[in-house]
């Protein structure tokens, strides 16, 4: 009963919300406000299908989120018919569906009282407008209580039943083998360029910075050798360069083991490791972290370079005076959001940045989506899932 109650609820604000969203694409005045109206929607069918997967034990899958203002995607959004048409079925089934589990109950204690009490009830009735003036009366309110009866003891499979419809509805459409090979072919080749663009940097950093300065370190104890065979003495001014070219090749070889995979991951795991660059961000920056569990190394690092990157970007570009970096897992994936109160304007076709994230992101099947509209603020959310 309590599902259907709820469900009733639920389609009462379902007539609310399909009517805004009517009269926001009717009148041509009031388009702008589409796409809060469809935020709304997409606000209560989240709700119902938390609701729905609790009641059924089997959870939903959560479409894409609806991002941007941008009217003509709201409107020829999958996503957007989809809640349209759940939204249908909520006003015109839930709701008489949940009257009908509140009504049952309840007649069947109002009859029953009824018929009880009518001897120091003048004038009282039965839900079905009969006045109770004699036992024969209080036996038709009882009969009434038990028709009541019958029909609660269908509201289970009632239920079910609506619960199943409604399931279906709340599901993200599927997605045909042709699309999914196509998807898959793509987010392939972005996995392929991901890797070879980053076996490019760690070659050209080996090359540029940890082998140049191997060199010196040889080109110094060449030295050091003759110097060792001419006069002992000089040499140790020749040896302690030589140590020191060691000590930074050593270091140049960390920063690219670090570009890698960081081993601050290994040492502190991902909330820690994220912690450390949001506590060396150069814009004042917060952090919150919901609910984590220990991921797939792989995934980890994603997470990490997604954060870096993403904090990069904002310090360079955006002028915000704030950041926030919240980290979640939900439904098997981790999702990474970043949000500065910059300028906005961000572009993942501009620069190899955003780029570089979303093929990052990309090559463990997951999604990214920026908004950034024009004066802020820039919202990056990269999910990634966990059972890579």
């Amino acid at each position: 009963m309590r599902f259907l109650a709820v469900s009733a609820v639920t389609g009462v604000i379902s007539w609310f919300v399909l009517s805004g969203l009517i009269l926001s694409v009717a009148p041509v005045v009031t388009l702008p406000l589409l796409p809060r109206a469809a935020r709304a929607a997409r606000r209560l069918a989240a709700f119902e299908r938390r609701h729905t997967g609790e009641f059924l034990r089997t959870p939903i899958a959560s479409p894409q989120p609806l991002d941007g203002d941008d009217i003509g995607a709201v409107l020829t959004s999958p996503e957007t018919r989809r809640d349209v048409s759940w939204l249908t079925l909520q006003a015109m089934l839930g709701m008489p569906a949940g009257m009908v589990a509140i009504a049952a109950p309840a007649g069947v204690v109002q009859n029953v009282a009824t018929a009880a009490l009518w001897p120091y009830l003048p004038g009282v009735t039965t839900t079905l407008d009969h006045p109770v003036e004699s036992w024969r009366d209080a036996a038709v309110a009882l009969a009434t209580a038990v028709a009541y009866g019958a029909v609660a003891f269908l509201v289970p499979p009632l239920a079910r039943w609506y619960a199943r419809i409604s399931a279906v509805r709340l599901a993200p459409r599927k997605i045909s083998l042709a699309e999914r090979l196509a998807e898959v072919t793509a987010t392939r080749a972005a996995a392929l360029e991901a890797h070879g663009t980053e076996l490019r940097r760690i070659e050209r950093n080996l090359h540029d910075g940890t082998q140049n300065r191997l060199v010196a370190v040889v080109m110094h104890l060449g030295m050091v050798e003759r110097a060792l065979r001419r006069d002992p003495g000089s040499a140790l001014p020749m040896v302690l360069t030589a140590q020191n070219a060691a000590t930074d090749a050593l270091s140049e070889l960390r920063e690219v083991v670090r570009g890698i995979y960081p081993p601050v991951l290994i040492d502190r795991g991902l909330p820690g490791a994220v912690s450390a660059l949001v506590s060396h961000c150069a814009i004042p920056a917060t952090y919150e972290v919901r609910d984590l569990p220990r991921a797939p190394a792989a995934v980890e690092a994603a997470a990490y370079f997604v954060v870096a990157e993403a904090l990069t970007n904002a310090v360079k570009h955006s002028g915000a005076r704030r950041i926030t970096v919240v980290l979640h897992a939900d439904d098997g994936l981790l999702t990474v959001e970043v949000t500065d109160d910059g300028q906005g304007g961000a572009d993942e076709t501009r620069g190899t940045g955003l780029l570089g994230i979303e093929r990052r992101v990309a090559a463990f099947d997951g999604t990214t989506l920026l908004h950034s509209p024009r004066g802020g603020p820039t919202v990056l959310r990269a999910a990634i899932p966990l059972g890579v």
